[in-house]
């Protein structure tokens, strides 16, 4: 236990940390322990710590697509920092850390005058939850970008690089596991028009701020969309705009928000969220699938 007691003396290992206010829902408990890895020598130690494979493990990017529980997590929060932010051009396009903010890896791009990645400034996310969640918007997604990525097992420690194809990517999905930590990965980004490139990018920023309900706590997208259709537009058709629990409820601007209040806790999200889905499933025989991950909840209750 060298390893954790050298992270505790740092700084970078602390217990009972609240989670809430790392998340864009500003609610839920705190975490067992807490982990802010700042470069490869801090995973090297976590990693020979042995807690990532005592302990349930949460890897924690910008804390949007998530809801945790009132109770926490009584587990392992690993989040990146330093190191794990860079951003920085290749020959073929651009590489960055799995911590880094994808808005900020679309405007670096942009500024350097090179263009394929503007899409990721309508993702509130990082690098490494694009890669495993094949994060998109607008009719892109990771995949169609990605060159490779640089992932490490935190069960065994092992470093690998894996090509884009390798990962099996598909609607919000991919081949990568709970234990999988992405550090790094690749892109591709063209030489183009940087103006082109800074008019597309306020594009969509002003489409999100004009259909989408900002300056409110939400985790973005609640289901993922179904065949044929999007989420948003299903729960709207079906009248449950404005159906609320407590002090959250479904977005007016957009049918796939779910809005908190400063009152709101994560039951009251939980419960509103299998609400609608089971309003949906009864009204349309559509069984919506949530996007957002719950951290924390016991599925018994």
């Amino acid at each position: 236990m060298k390893a954790a007691e050298h992270l505790v003396a740092t700084g970078a290992l602390r217990e009972h940390v609240a989670l809430g206010p790392m998340t864009t829902y500003k609610s839920g408990g705190p975490a067992r322990y807490f982990a802010e890895l700042s470069d490869r020598d801090d995973l090297e130690a976590l990693i020979g710590s042995g807690l990532a494979t005592e302990l349930p493990m949460l890897i924690l990017g910008r804390g949007s697509n998530l809801l945790v529980s009132d109770a926490g997590f009584d587990g392992l929060v690993l989040h990146l920092v330093g190191d794990f932010q860079h951003i920085s051009l290749t020959v073929p396009g651009v590489v960055a850390g799995g911590a880094a903010s994808l808005p900020r890896v679309a405007r670096y791009c942009v500024e350097a005058g090179r263009t394929g990645l503007e899409f990721f400034v309508g993702v509130p996310g990082t690098v490494g939850g694009a890669v495993r969640q094949n994060a998109g918007c607008f009719g892109y997604e990771t995949k169609d970008v990605l060159e490779s990525a640089s992932v490490v097992s935190m069960a065994t420690g092992e470093w690998r690089s894996v090509d884009s194809v390798d990962l099996d990517h598909s609607y919000r999905h991919s081949s990568l596991t709970s234990v999988d930590l992405v550090v790094e990965a690749s892109f591709s980004a063209v030489e183009g028009d940087d103006e082109w490139g800074k008019s597309e990018m306020r594009r969509i920023t002003r489409w999100r701020k004009e259909h989408q309900p900002g300056g409110t706590f939400n985790a973005g997208s609640v289901f993922k969309n179904p065949p044929h259709t999007s989420a948003g537009a299903l729960i709207d058709s079906l009248g449950l705009k404005g159906m609320a629990v407590g002090d959250v409820k479904v977005s007016a601007r957009h049918a796939n928000f779910f809005v908190a209040g400063l009152g709101a806790s994560s039951f009251d999200i939980r419960v509103l969220v299998e609400a609608v889905k089971d309003r949906v499933y009864e009204l349309s025989d559509i069984m919506l699938e949530p996007e957002i991950q719950f951290v924390g909840f016991d599925d018994g209750d």
